[in-house]
């Protein structure tokens, strides 16, 4: 097999020659090894099936479902996002998935099902270049901070998890690069050693650090791609600003226990 990859600015990267699917070990250490410095991959031509897309969720770890959203029929552990029936667009900010989760998905990927003839693009910001592109002294302000995640926009059931702590700056396990670790401003309710004022005020600025358009790479979906990221480096968000026509995906989130640190 002979993979190729061509890099995006400023992160991701176009993999081809890997088909979606039950992987191989070594495939899968090599793309999880890409996945921690590229951030995002991108498989295009991927005429694959909700199973096949499954079994190659699989292949990086345990397949879990987002408790609260609407699952795929047929493939319960996989959730659907879609415009279709909607009287007004959907909304969406730069976030990680599930952060109030103790133990939070390292893998989220989308399979394009249906593409809207204009956008409905998705955005990726390089949370690494995010950190690295800070003053020093604001580096050394936030280094030990933690942030309190708290669950916002789905209705959970009684006993689930809604809150969790995690370090604004995270130290991912494989690539050994630091990166901020935020998700929306509604998320990040608490930081740790700060008053409520100060907290928000510090999260606000380094969100709108974070998402300057210099640190974001617009993905515009194509059919048959499907799309991986490394929540440990990377936040994203749909742009649903002039869509023209039907967006459906099918998305999955990887908890992968073993490099969550």
């Amino acid at each position: 097999m002979t993979i190729e990859i061509t890099t995006r600015h400023p992160i991701g990267a176009q993999v081809r020659g890997v088909r979606v699917g039950p992987l191989d070990p070594t495939v899968v250490a090599h793309l999880r090894a890409l996945l921690a410095v590229h951030g995002v991959l991108v498989l295009p031509g991927q005429r694959v099936d909700d199973e096949d897309f499954v079994r190659f969720l699989q292949s990086f770890g345990e397949l879990v479902f987002t408790t609260g959203e609407t699952p795929v029929p047929h493939a319960p552990l996989l959730n659907v996002i879609t415009n279709v029936g909607r009287t007004r667009a959907p909304r969406s900010s730069f976030h990680v998935d599930t952060s109030y989760l103790r133990c939070p998905p390292a893998y989220t990927a989308l399979r394009a099902v249906t593409v809207p003839e204009c956008g409905g693009h998705t955005l990726f910001t390089n949370q690494f270049n995010a950190y690295d592109t800070l003053p020093r002294d604001v580096q050394a302000r936030i280094r030990q901070r933690v942030v309190t995640h708290v669950v916002t926009g789905l209705d959970l059931d009684e006993g689930a998890e809604t809150s969790a702590q995690h370090p604004l700056v995270l130290r991912h396990p494989l690539s050994g690069r630091t990166a901020l670790y935020l998700s929306t401003r509604q998320r990040c309710r608490e930081v740790s050693g700060m008053a409520p004022e100060a907290a928000a005020e510090l999260i606000d600025e380094l969100l709108t650090h974070s998402t300057r358009p210099d640190n974001v790479f617009r993905h515009q979906w194509q059919p048959d791609d499907v799309v991986i990221w490394d929540n440990r480096c990377v936040m994203h968000k749909a742009d649903h600003d002039g869509v023209v026509g039907d967006r459906v995906m099918h998305r999955g989130t990887v908890v992968d226990r073993a490099a969550w640190r």
